[in-house]
C-alpha cells in the first residue's frame, strides 16, 4: 500500500510527521508512544520489516550525542552533583528530560524518513520535491549528492585495491609503519578529491551538451489517485489528535 502512494503525498506526509515531532514539547511520553505507534504502523503497512528500519535509524545516534551537553546546562532539580577542575558540573531532572526527548524526536523522524526512502524510487522522489515547490537548484543538489556518492565510493575501492596491488601486502593494508600508512592515505584522499573535480566537470560538459538545464525530468507522470486521499486524510487526523495530546494531554 505504501510503495503504491503518490511520491508528493508520500513527502508531504512525512514533512508532516517531521514537523509534528520537531515541535511536540518535552516530557510528552504518551505523545511520543502514539508516534512511535504510527510510524511502526507505516513500516508494518509497507513490509520493509520493523528490525531492518530500526538497524538503519542507529545512524542518528552519534548526531544526537551531541546534545547530551543539554543534561548539565538544562535549569532544573539537581539529580547528581561533581566538582570537575573548576566548574562545578550538575546533572539535573530537565536536563535528563530534554535529551531524552531529542533522541526520541531525532529517532522517529528517521524512521519516517527511512520508509520514504526506502518505498519511493529516487528519481520519483526528485520529481515529487520539484512538484511541491522546492528550488531547482536544491533538488539539483540532493540529485547530484546522492547519485555521486557511490560513483566516488567505487573511485575509492579501485584506489584501495591498486594500492594492495602494489605494495604486496596480503592483508590488504598496504605494509609500512603506521605514519606510512596515514601519509599514504592523505595522497590518495587529495588524489581522490581531484578526480572527483576532474570527473564532474567532463559529465557537466557531456550533460549541457544533451540538453540538461538543470530541471529534472522523467517518464513517469506523477497522477493522483483515490487511495492516496483515504489514506493521507486519516494520517492528517491522527497527527493533529497526537499533536492535541502532547499540548493538552500532560
Amino acid at each position: 500500500m505504501i510503495h503504491c502512494l503518490d511520491g508528493r503525498v508520500k513527502l508531504a506526509l512525512t514533512l508532516l510527521f517531521i514537523l509534528t515531532t520537531a515541535v511536540m514539547p518535552d516530557g510528552a511520553w504518551f505523545a511520543y508512544a502514539f508516534l512511535a505507534a504510527w510510524v511502526w504502523g507505516f513500516v508494518l503497512l509497507s513490509r520493509l520489516g520493523v528490525g531492518w528500519v530500526q538497524r538503519r535509524s542507529i545512524v542518528v545516534l552519534p548526531f544526537a550525542l551531541a546534545a547530551i551537553t543539554v543534561l548539565f546546562t538544562e535549569p532544573g532539580r539537581p539529580w547528581l552533583s561533581a566538582h570537575v577542575f573548576s566548574w562545578n558540573v550538575r546533572l539535573t531532572d530537565a536536563g535528563v528530560v530534554r535529551f531524552v526527548t531529542i533522541l526520541l524526536k531525532s529517532w522517529l523522524s528517521v524512521q519516517m524518513a527511512i520508509v520514504l526512502t526506502a518505498s519511493t524510487p529516487f528519481p520519483l522522489l526528485l520529481q515529487a520535491m520539484r512538484s511541491l515547490g522546492l528550488p531547482q537548484v536544491l533538488v539539483a543538489i540532493v540529485g547530484f549528492t546522492y547519485r555521486y556518492i557511490f560513483v566516488i565510493g567505487d573511485e575509492a575501492l579501485r584506489m584501495l585495491r591498486a594500492r594492495s596491488a602494489r605494495s604486496g601486502d596480503p592483508n590488504g593494508r598496504g605494509g609500512g609503519n603506521l605514519l606510512w600508512r596515514a601519509r599514504v592515505t592523505g595522497g590518495m584522499a587529495g588524489s581522490l578529491f581531484l578526480r572527483s573535480i576532474e570527473r564532474s566537470e567532463r559529465i557537466y560538459h557531456a550533460m549541457v551538451a544533451r540538453g540538461y538545464n538543470g530541471e529534472v525530468r522523467s517518464m513517469h507522470r506523477l497522477t493522483w489517485q483515490p487511495r492516496d486521499l483515504w489514506l493521507s486524510l486519516p494520517f492528517v487526523l491522527g497527527l493533529m489528535g497526537i499533536w492535541i495530546l502532547g499540548y493538552w494531554g500532560r
